[in-house]
């Protein structure tokens, strides 16, 4: 276990969490290699989220952005893991920052369904709207008011995107037994992007990597329960999250998502057409350049699932999961060309 649970309850009892044992420890699996682990103290139900076993450069980063924006949704609408405490002292835990959160009571659709909603055609349909919400909820959030002005740097955020995302391409090519990235069309996409990127947008809070498995939702009602995994988060572009759900979301010809998720596997998800009609209806953002969001969006996750693949080639990563999510890239990009096309 990569946590020094001893060290945790010592913390705890210097910020009057409870007392006593540390009981019903459950590793928790997650879209990411952060480590999630639930436990129960004094009666009281807690979630502890601390980097990856082995720390990464901006791990420590990563977890206090994390913090500071859950602590900032505090008292919004926006579905969320409620932040308990947050640590940011690395000595504590042998160099890694960690936070305690509620746990979310509610479900994650990407891995398996449960059974009502398994049997339920237009509670799916009900589920996919409930995204949608969500999302609008988040990107009406005032971010400054929330305490988020210094967050992130909106200034220039949609010039800088493309620059961004083909310099992170271009690093790979840094890792032995990686040979560059054999993906068709990654210049004309960046080139279309460059040429039609949008001139008026109003900034806000971004998720960074909203689609079905980093949602948790009701278990009985079709509505987003947490929004989870806030590692991308910064100010930006809202529209960039709806962008990215639609770039990952199933084709109109009834095939599945890109991820292959248990919800899209199952059917009877809103097409496309009636989510941007749901955002359109509940926000006031300006939809007229939403292709080119949807476009972006491929195109850096297409990017950011490259480099696991880029790593699997250089012994860094499980080779099939490599191989998978290569695929994936290519799947995507092809998406992004047919867009541009259409």
């Amino acid at each position: 276990m990569s946590v020094d649970w001893a060290a945790v309850a010592g913390w705890m009892d210097e910020q009057g969490l409870g007392a006593g044992e540390l009981s019903e420890v459950t590793p928790l699996s997650g879209g990411t290699q952060n480590v999630m682990v639930a436990f129960r103290r004094a009666g009281r139900r807690y979630v502890l989220r601390r980097g990856p076993v082995h720390l990464r450069s901006r791990s420590n980063d990563v977890i206090r952005r994390e913090m500071t924006m859950l602590d900032a949704l505090t008292g919004t609408e926006v579905p969320h893991p409620r932040l308990i405490a947050g640590c940011t002292d690395e000595s504590v835990l042998g160099g890694a920052v960690f936070y305690l959160m509620e746990p979310v009571d509610g479900f994650n659709a990407s891995v398996e369904l449960p059974p009502a909603q398994s049997a339920d055609r237009e509670l799916r349909h009900r589920m996919g709207l409930g995204m949608i919400d969500a999302l609008v909820t988040l990107g009406a959030v005032d971010y400054e008011q929330a305490g988020l002005a210094g967050f992130g740097k909106p200034d220039g955020f949609l010039e800088r995107q493309v620059p961004r995302w083909l310099a992170e391409l271009e690093s790979y090519s840094d890792l032995v037994g990686y040979d560059g990235p054999a993906l068709d069309g990654v210049d004309a996409v960046a080139a279309w992007l460059e040429a039609n990127r949008p001139r008026d947008w109003r900034a806000g809070i971004l998720h960074g990597d909203f689609h079905i498995a980093n949602v948790m939702f009701d278990p009985v009602e079709p509505r987003v329960a947490a929004i989870v995994d806030w590692e991308m988060s910064t100010i930006g572009d809202p529209l960039l999250d709806l962008g990215w759900l639609l770039a990952i979301w199933p084709d109109a010809d009834g095939s599945d998502d890109v991820i292959g998720s248990a919800l899209a596997r199952a059917g009877g998800l809103p097409a496309e057409r009636e989510l941007v009609a749901r955002y359109a209806e509940r926000s006031d953002r300006d939809l007229a350049a939403l292709n080119w969001y949807v476009v972006l969006g491929c195109f850096k996750l297409g990017i950011v699932l490259e480099g696991t693949y880029a790593r699997s080639r250089a012994g860094l990563a499980p080779v099939a999961t490599g191989e998978r999510l290569h695929a994936t890239t290519i799947r995507l990009f092809e998406r992004a060309k047919r867009r541009i096309a259409a």
